[in-house]
């Protein structure tokens, strides 16, 4: 297939055809670059000689031994970006904040692996192993003090790893203020490491500067909708809704605008609604509304009109399910 050259045309059956490698993409002169810039700010200001060169792939990583990384195609051009949200129920990194946390969260990444710090013997006591074995899925310890809490989900409880690239990623945020915010928790001890051996490599050459670029979307011969088969199966999204034949109750068959859209429309008010209701902890509350958002896209559900009273059916019946929901094991993150 020749590479598509105007995404805003395309029809969507044709879009879900093409193939990655052949979508025109490029982060030359996007808000990305300006997001890639604003990192290396960052880094400089911290007196490090580290700028990740940034490649487009299908998801967000930073390979072992590659000071660089990955970030997903859809965030290269607003109609991927609309599709994202409609398969997956959000586009992760989709907005500029969200995107320098996720830039700062990988370079963390990037810096372990261009200075060969996991080899330190007391950052191996305080955060663990690299070579401890990466889960499936987690379900973390929403009251525990003894990692930072930057990227939602309590990702620093993922792994050794990401515990390191997510204390990297609140220490190099501009105005984070963490010796004061984390000064009576046991997390401060990891940061004030961290603190201390990047103060040994300040104005240091790094010890490994490959540009290497794995899994780059020129090579990618799978298509858009085999991209989202795999997601979508890989996320769970494709099993029996518990939400299904209340959805249905709440939304018409018939209407103006799809439900799912709505529903991400609304989503701030929701999931505030939802915890008030319920203490429950938002990232709960997001996986939970995700799962809303692909039932009402599984049964082809709209809204006549947007209004206050769906949105409040939508927080009622996510209120009555949470328990369940929670209790139900639904609740874990997966990797």
């Amino acid at each position: 297939m020749a590479r598509v050259k105007d995404l805003r045309t395309i029809d969507r059956e044709e879009l879900l055809e093409t193939r990655l490698c052949d979508l025109a993409l490029t982060i030359k002169g996007t808000w990305i670059q300006q997001n890639i810039a604003k990192l290396y700010e960052e880094l400089r200001l911290k007196g490090l000689r580290l700028n990740p060169h940034v490649w487009i792939s299908d998801d967000w990583f930073s390979p072992d031994g590659i000071p660089g990384f990955a970030i997903p195609f859809f965030l290269l051009h607003p109609r991927l970006l609309a599709l994202e949200k409609e398969m997956i129920g959000e586009a992760e990194g989709g907005d500029r904040q969200w995107c320098m946390m996720l830039m700062r969260h990988e370079t963390g990444h990037c810096i372990d692996n261009a200075f060969h710090l996991r080899k330190n013997k007391t950052r191996q006591q305080l955060f663990g192993l690299t070579s401890t074995p990466y889960p499936e899925s987690y379900k973390p310890n929403t009251r525990s003090r003894h990692y930072v809490r930057h990227l939602d989900g309590h990702y620093a409880q993922a792994h050794p790893d990401e515990d390191w690239a997510e204390t990297f990623a609140l220490w190099l945020t501009p105005r984070s203020a963490w010796r004061k915010h984390y000064a009576q928790w046991p997390a401060l001890k990891k940061l004030e490491h961290l603190d201390a051996m990047m103060e040994t490599i300040k104005g240091r050459k790094p010890l490994v500067s490959n540009r290497k670029r794995m899994d780059d979307i020129s090579t990618m011969k799978k298509t858009l909708g085999d991209y989202y088969t795999e997601k979508r199966k890989r996320l769970g999204l494709n099993k029996t809704s518990p939400f299904r034949r209340d959805l249905r109750q709440i939304f018409p068959k018939q209407g103006e605008l799809p439900a799912w859209r709505f529903v991400h429309e609304s989503k701030g008010q929701i999931i505030g609604q939802v915890a008030k209701n319920t203490r429950l902890q938002h990232y709960k509350i997001k996986i939970m509304l995700r799962e809303v958002q692909n039932t009402c896209r599984q049964e082809g559900l709209m809204v006549d009109r947007p209004s206050l009273t769906y949105r409040q059916k939508v927080v009622n019946l996510m209120t009555k399910k949470s328990e369940g929901f929670v209790k139900g094991n639904q609740a874990r993150i997966m990797m």
